[in-house]
């Protein structure tokens, strides 16, 4: 194995062809994956926030949050189901926040 230093630690990459180019894709992979997960928790935290403060500015929010929902099922980040749940949730705070209002 040939080990090289990084970030403070040592990752150890394999020997065989194949192998190598597997870490490196799936470091590749990885990365993306973060990305994707990152933004979708970001816009949720938003529509979150904005549903606290302004049902208006929420409902406007909404098509957003379904969106990157939506992207995020699309790039294989995150189940259809769980994609499907989480909007489901959204759409029924929403309402209960008109609701009250």
């Amino acid at each position: 194995m040939v080990c090289l230093p990084h970030n403070e630690e040592v990752n150890c990459l394999p020997n065989i062809k194949s192998a190598i180019k597997r870490v490196k894709v799936n470091a590749t992979k990885n990365l993306r994956n973060r990305q994707v997960k990152s933004a979708t928790k970001t816009t949720l935290k938003k529509f979150d926030a904005a549903l606290k403060t302004d049902a208006g500015a929420a409902q406007a929010l909404l098509s957003t949050t379904f969106g990157a929902v939506d992207r995020a099922v699309a790039k294989g980040v995150i189940h259809k189901n769980a994609a499907n749940r989480k909007k489901a949730r959204l759409a029924r705070a929403l309402a209960k926040t008109q609701a009250t209002q």
